[in-house]
């Protein structure tokens, strides 16, 4: 048996939505999918009779053997769960919020758990359940797919945390996992593993394997909702990290609107020439001002930095975070890449609650130095958070 039981780092702050989410779930639960599991169905309920017809079942059974095998949670998953041949707006949010039974809702609830906390972190409390939302949604799709025109009900919460996997195997991909390995007599332990490797297992061994071996039919588990949900998820980080929706407004960026050419010169000239006439807060704002991303890649990338190391220490920190960020985003290749990281870094650590975040970034900046003046840097870094981390 291999039970993830935990991840580290974790972010100083509270995950409030991920604990909504946990406890609406369990909620959801223990208030009606309990009580309902213990009643026998209504006979004179009109979906039972549409439920009966899509089990194929037909005369020559009486009420009492229906009773017998029939719960009215079974008639009401069949209404509120997600039927692709049956589709319905409101059963793809209801269905995420079902569970077939214990062991399901406990195994959704421990993932969300484990990997809600840093991926909520960087998106922000409603941006996380916005995304939560999102991404079970395109599972849902994604498994119908599939099976368009089956009966048999969706329920359950793994293709939205599926999609925060996604967003969690690209975000934090120097994250550990803490798993519980327990092969009686052999071993009996907790280890830690990379988080890559953790949810790569799960995406390829517990879900695309099996779902290439039924040829995308689908028995007791729903993989292509899964496998659906965590594409979704990779595919939102890779948005977001390319046009970033969650940063900070820039207070050194014009309200007016952006323009490509000023006075018959390219801004992308301009901001390199003031720069080295010594004004670096208008070639910072005038860099915050350029719509188009060939313009942006037009200004050196030693320049780029320069404003970036000027923003930090004149104390503009979020500017200086969205500056780096999208350097990474655009330039994934520069040779300077890890100066980038390093500015991030250093940023995040002037937000409240972004050491973890900041971690990160130092992390990247070690593995794609070029000069050992940035990797000691990063080091130094490194080394502070975990003394920090120790202390606390």
């Amino acid at each position: 048996m291999f039970l993830p039981i935990g991840d580290t780092p974790n972010p100083r702050s509270t995950p409030i939505m991920t604990y909504l989410l946990i406890g609406l779930n369990v909620a959801i639960f223990l208030l009606l999918s309990l009580p309902l599991t213990a009643r026998s169905p209504e006979l004179a309920d009109p979906m039972l009779l549409e439920y009966l017809r899509s089990l194929g079942v037909r005369g020559g059974i009486s009420a009492q053997q229906i009773l017998a095998h029939l719960s009215a949670y079974d008639v009401f998953v069949y209404e509120y769960g997600y039927r692709p041949g049956a589709p319905s707006l409101l059963s793809l949010f209801t269905a995420m919020f079902l569970h077939g039974g214990w062991m399901h809702l406990a195994g959704n609830m421990l993932f969300l758990w484990i990997f809600g906390d840093n991926v909520e972190h960087r998106l922000g409390h409603l941006g996380f359940l916005l995304v939560y939302l999102v991404t079970g949604i395109a599972a849902t799709l994604f498994f119908a797919l599939f099976v368009p025109h089956s009966q048999v009900p969706l329920v359950g919460a793994s293709g939205a945390i599926s999609g925060v996997l996604g967003l969690y195997f690209l975000w934090f991909p120097r994250n550990q996992v803490k798993v519980f390995i327990f092969l009686f007599p052999f071993i009996m332990n907790t280890f830690l593993i990379p988080a890559r490797l953790v949810l790569g297992f799960y995406l390829l061994a517990d879900n695309l394997l099996p779902f290439l071996l039924s040829r995308g039919g689908e028995g007791g588990v729903a993989h292509g909702a899964h496998i659906g949900g965590f594409i979704a998820g990779m595919g939102i980080a890779w948005g977001i990290d390319r046009f970033p929706l969650w940063r900070s407004a820039s207070s050194v960026r014009p309200a007016s609107s952006a323009r490509s050419r000023e006075n018959g010169t390219y801004l992308p000239e301009q901001i390199t020439g003031h720069l080295r006439e010594g004004n670096p807060a208008w070639a910072a704002a005038k860099y915050f001002s350029l719509s188009s991303r060939a313009d942006r890649l037009r200004v050196p990338a030693p320049v780029v930095l320069e404003l970036g190391e000027y923003l930090l220490g004149s104390g503009a920190h979020d500017q200086a975070l969205s500056l780096f960020r999208r350097f990474i985003g655009e330039r994934p290749t520069d040779p300077q890449i890890a100066r980038a990281y390093l500015g991030a870094g250093r940023a995040q650590l002037h937000t409240p609650r972004a050491v973890t975040s900041a971690y990160h970034y130092f992390l990247s900046a070690l593995d794609t130095a070029r000069s050992d003046e940035v990797a000691e840097e990063a080091r130094l870094h490194l080394r502070a958070i975990e003394r920090l981390g120790e202390k606390e």
